[in-house]
């Protein structure tokens, strides 16, 4: 997909600068790399916004026209307001098509509905990574990578390493072992249900029916063999009594 935005030249820097800039509904921003030199530009705010909530914009290579000439730029870093929906800095990078880059790409899983881990247990796919850190040329960086889960079963995991990546892409990772990008696992809470509710269940069979018309407080009486004292049988004589 193709992203192509217009940019204006910033004639202007500065904290004051830039708030007075938000303020007239256009957004501040830098574009730097390549064989020019770092230029503060500015951007409609509301297109940006429009653009920023589309996948593709994050990572693939935009079309910036700055003036009368048109750059190749990537997306590099967005600044967001804490609690407003505001940007209030944008940074993009001049592209070299003879040299590699690193972007990071998302991750689109598929087929998780075909795997034996969904159809024939309780399992549930948990998607550790979101997106994947890759090196190539320009011209080949994709708009994101396909990730197969099809062949996922409980307790199997799909790992960078098993990933189909395009020509001329490679994954960036630390070294070791590959990282999971996919993992099929039977959530614990299912498994504690089942042991607690069996003797519970065993409890409530065991347990004696109280005899009918029986009072809670006579349970104790039964066990000790006395029978429940009577309304008033101890009670203690008043003043009006010893007078009598």
């Amino acid at each position: 997909m193709q992203f192509e935005f217009t940019a204006f030249p910033r004639g202007t820097e500065g904290r004051g600068a830039s708030r007075r800039l938000r303020r007239t509904g256009r957004a501040p921003g830098i574009v730097y790399g390549g064989a020019g030199s770092p230029q503060p530009i500015e951007l409609d705010h509301n297109a940006l916004i429009h653009a920023l909530n589309q996948e593709a914009f994050h990572s693939s290579i935009l079309t910036m026209k700055l003036g009368e000439a048109a750059q190749r730029v990537l997306l590099r870093d967005v600044q967001m307001h804490p609690f407003k929906h505001e940007v209030l800095h944008i940074d993009f990078q001049r592209v070299d098509e003879n040299r590699k880059i690193h972007m990071k790409v998302p991750l689109h899983f598929i087929n998780a509905e075909l795997a034996p881990a969904v159809k024939t247990t309780d399992a549930i796919i948990s998607h550790v990574m979101t997106e994947l850190d890759v090196s190539c040329l320009p011209k080949d960086l994709p708009g994101f990578v396909e990730v197969d889960l099809s062949p996922l079963a409980v307790g199997q995991s799909i790992h960078v390493s098993d990933l189909k990546l395009p020509a001329g892409v490679t994954a960036v990772t630390r070294p070791g072992p590959s990282p999971v990008v996919a993992t099929a696992i039977v959530p614990r809470i299912v498994v504690e249900v089942e042991e607690v509710a069996a003797p519970t269940v065993e409890a409530v069979v065991g347990e004696a029916a109280p005899a009918e018309g029986a009072k809670p407080g006579d349970k104790a009486a039964e066990k000790s063999g006395e029978k429940p004292a009577e309304k008033g049988a101890d009670k203690a004589p008043t003043k009006k009594d010893d007078k009598k």
